[in-house]
């Protein structure tokens, strides 16, 4: 039952090319953004398409691997876990995020 906590499996496609960012300790990491879609018929029975965004990061050799595989418009699917941060923005602001941080990649062509 462990590996069924803090579980996200997600289907989508890239909004953008991966970027990649070398950090300075040797470790690089990957951003990206993906849309995932949902059709259904609502309530008078309209067709309705619902579209989410997830951001992504994933770190090391997987990284790596989704800069080179995940170009815009790519469908992908991941696994991962979610995790919840605040930064401050240039501004000074404080700002909280959500993210999925990726353990596994797939190209679904």
């Amino acid at each position: 039952m462990n590996n069924l906590r803090n579980r996200v499996q997600l289907i989508g496609n890239l909004g953008r090319d991966v970027e990649l960012k070398s950090l300075g300790n040797g470790r690089v990491m990957a951003r990206a953004g993906i849309a995932t879609r949902e059709v259904y018929r609502n309530d008078v029975g309209e067709k309705t398409v619902e579209v989410q965004w997830h951001q992504l990061v994933a770190w090391g050799k997987l990284a790596e691997i989704m800069h080179v595989m995940g170009k815009k418009g790519k469908e992908i699917a991941v696994q991962g876990k979610l995790t919840h941060r605040k930064y401050e923005d240039k501004n000074g602001t404080v700002r909280y995020t959500s993210e999925v941080v990726v353990s596994e990649f797939m190209l679904i062509h």
